[in-house]
Formats: C-alpha cells, sequence, structure tokens
C-alpha cells in the first residue's frame, strides 16, 4: 500500500458503478469522500447514520444489506448467449 495509490487509478473503473458505503463517525470518512469525488459515473455514496468504520464490518445491524442487495440487483446484470 505503501507504494501504490489505489486512488491513482480510480478512474479507470468507470463505466462500472461503484458504490461508496461508510460510517458518518468512521476515521475513514475524509479517505472514502476524496475517492468518491475522484470517481467517474455511475457513482453513489451511502453514509451510514452513527457508524465507525468498523461497525460496517461486524455490527449486522449497521451493515446496510438492503442498500447492497438493491445496489447489485440495478448494476449485475448477466447478458449470457448460450
Amino acid at each position: 500500500m505503501m507504494q501504490f495509490s489505489a486512488l491513482d487509478y480510480i478512474g479507470e473503473i468507470s463505466p462500472r458503478p461503484i458504490l461508496f458505503i461508510f460510517g458518518d463517525h468512521a476515521h475513514s470518512r475524509s479517505f472514502s469522500e476524496r475517492a468518491y469525488d475522484l470517481a467517474k459515473e455511475p457513482k453513489e455514496k451511502y453514509i451510514v447514520k452513527d457508524a465507525e468504520h468498523i461497525d460496517l464490518y461486524d455490527r449486522v445491524d449497521k451493515i446496510p444489506f438492503d442498500k447492497l442487495e438493491m445496489f447489485f440487483k440495478q448494476n449485475l446484470t448477466v447478458d449470457c448467449k448460450i
């Protein structure tokens, strides 16, 4: 991580949709906000109220499962030709 800045390449994610989820009390919020600002469309951010960074890993009452499900249903489509 010390020799690689992920934000240098964030523009290469587009045109794939990207969802940023972070807690309003997360110590890493400024990094997430910067990443969101640098990302190209389509992008979306979802801020979890009363949540720290680590809460979104192990506090199932804080993890926005409904938002994740909606995002994946809207953005993950399968175009299979058999």
